[in-house]
């Protein structure tokens, strides 16, 4: 599995992205971004493919030193609240037995993913503060946006049609 990451998420990882090099890629290939809200460090989290997507917010030095057990934490968590299969929510979380990180190369998924942090920001605006948001509920929101990209379907459609010609 690659995380594309932008130039602030792999300061923050310390992380030394590999060279892009023609590797078979995973169907859970990423992007991810790193921006504040209320001063607290959040990513947001793309599939390449399907555009779904994950925020995660309060992350703290100590994660970002395991930044893809969290992420994969994160992802099995989410996926049991979207009623996803057991079978399916294996395969995704035995992508990231192997995970590398790499630089950014996909505006289309960067603009997406700008759309739904702007998203994220109205939502924590209209809650009053990043604590009072509960996080299964704006995850599921936000897979649940039309974006541009892949209209007419909705993210957590494709991510679960995806899942099932896996198995």
């Amino acid at each position: 599995m690659i995380i594309r990451c932008t130039q602030k998420l792999l300061a923050e990882l310390k992380a030394h992205p590999e060279p892009h090099e023609p590797v078979t890629e995973s169907f859970m290939d990423c992007h991810a971004t790193l921006f504040l809200i209320q001063r607290h460090k959040c990513v947001m989290i793309s599939n390449d493919s399907t555009l779904f997507s994950l925020f995660i917010p309060f992350l703290t030095k100590q994660e970002f030193k395991f930044f893809h057990q969290v992420v994969s934490e994160h992802f099995f968590k989410n996926l049991l609240h979207e009623n996803i299969p057991q079978p399916q929510i294996e395969a995704v979380l035995s992508e990231f037995q192997n995970v590398s990180y790499q630089k950014t190369c996909n505006r289309r998924v960067l603009g997406s993913m700008n759309d739904l942090r702007k998203a994220v920001e109205y939502r924590v605006y209209e809650a009053g503060s990043l604590e009072r948001i509960n996080l299964y509920k704006l995850n599921e929101k936000l897979n649940r946006t039309i974006l541009k990209a892949i209209y007419p379907k909705y993210s957590i459609e494709m991510f679960s049609e995806t899942l099932k010609t896996m198995g």
